[in-house]
């Protein structure tokens, strides 16, 4: 039988572009309230791995089954409305618009009235609906502090804002399993620390399962139940942090290491 703990299985995916192998055969599951991250060398398939899980790829071949649902042919809306909402490792804010608009934009799948019934929008109670979506928004902005900055507009905030603004949109899903694409890069330490605490939040107070790509091995080892190393698009170790970071594999392919006494040190900062 099925194990219900599963929120995500992924079997045998490959994805290629032309003659280029982004992936191969790489195979993981995570578990409901888990923090899983995902490491490697830049150009190792990570970002890939993620696109294929929420939709923006289709493998060539493998299955990701999602609560116990095949993903493999869903668009990702569909994702989206079935619980996965992702970050981006290239910021995809609408920098013209309100960070309360950005965050609002999020809800959009959870909305039930629409232009169609516009013309009867009192009566269908879409404002009542509205109100109850600002106020979902209103939980996420107290939550990621930022309501200092609720009506700037996107486009004019700092790099580190901007990346929790975005943030703010993807909680804005509710989703069981939020997606996050190297969350600290790109911030200094206290920006890091910061979103660190809220990546933990997430998973512990807000019940969100939490797939993560990032380079900075401190948060890595901080934050991670399990992690996976990739490394030129295959699967080369998955464990408990220190277990990975021990494995003489990963200290050659990842790190740059020869076959050393330790990894400790080299692995506490931050690895391009």
């Amino acid at each position: 039988m099925p194990d219900p703990a599963l929120l995500l299985e992924v079997n045998d995916i490959s994805l290629s572009f032309g003659g280029v192998h982004a992936l191969t055969d790489v195979s993981f599951s995570v578990r409901k309230g888990e923090i899983f991250s995902i490491i490697g060398p830049n150009g190792a398939g990570k970002t890939s791995m993620l696109n294929c899980i929420s939709g923006r790829y289709q493998p060539n071949k493998g299955s990701i089954t999602f609560q116990q649902q095949e993903m493999i042919g869903l668009r990702p809306n569909d994702r989206c409305n079935l619980g996965i909402g992702r970050t981006f490792q290239n910021l995809a804010l609408f920098n013209h618009m309100s960070v309360l608009d950005n965050i609002m934009v999020g809800r959009h799948h959870l909305l039930r009235n629409n232009f169609l019934n516009g013309s009867i929008y009192w009566l269908l109670g879409a404002r009542k609906e509205e109100l109850t979506h600002r106020a979902e928004v209103e939980d996420i902005i107290d939550f990621l502090e930022i309501a200092h900055i609720r009506k700037a507009i996107a486009g004019t905030l700092s790099y580190g804002l901007r990346k929790r603004v975005e943030l703010a949109r993807a909680v804005a899903l509710r989703p069981d399993l939020i997606l996050l694409d190297e969350p600290m890069a790109g911030m200094n330490l206290e920006e890091k620390e910061d979103m660190a605490r809220y990546v933990i939040d997430l998973n512990e107070e807000w019940g969100m399962t939490v797939v993560m790509i990032e380079h900075d091995m401190g948060v890595v080892m901080d934050i991670s139940h399990r992690v996976m190393v990739l490394d030129f698009g295959r699967k080369i170790a998955e464990g408990l942090p220190d277990e990975v970071m021990a494995n003489p594999r990963v200290r050659t392919a990842y790190l740059g290491e020869d076959d050393g006494p330790s990894t400790t040190s080299a692995a506490a900062g931050e690895v391009a």
